[in-house]
């Protein structure tokens, strides 16, 4: 099983970043949490600080962990660990997205998710209400 870590970027006034992922790759199209594999032996909090400068060019602090999601998209499964975490350095750029905008959770069920996203925001959404 891969694991992979998502981060739940909350700005001050509680909308959230999401970034659809490139047209062409693995659930082109798709909205997600931005994140990534961990690479063997890295710390899932690791992990995350360094996707989050490889894929969108900002630091990051990583904040309490959500449920993991374990999903199987037919190429193997996955373990997604969510953090909800803020940005502590830098503006976010879609280094490897289509595109990315802040949300607030209102708006979440209307973009087309990646499946294993769906769970983390559905838990993310719970808690804030």
């Amino acid at each position: 099983m891969v694991h992979v870590v998502c981060a739940i970027l909350v700005r001050e006034d509680g909308r959230v970043l999401v970034c659809q992922r490139a047209h062409g790759s693995h659930l082109g199209g798709l909205w997600e949490f931005p994140g990534g594999k961990v690479e063997p032996g890295e710390m899932p909090e690791a992990a995350l600080i360094r996707e989050m400068r490889e894929e969108l060019a900002i630091e990051v602090c990583c904040g309490r962990s959500l449920r993991p999601v374990e999903w199987d998209y037919g190429r193997g499964a996955i373990r997604l660990l969510p953090f909800v975490c803020r940005i502590t350095e830098g503006v976010p750029r879609a280094l490897e997205h289509a595109a990315m905008c802040w949300c607030s959770t209102e708006e979440f069920s209307a973009l087309d998710w990646a499946p294993a996203d769906v769970p983390v925001w559905r838990e993310y959404v719970s808690e804030c209400e």
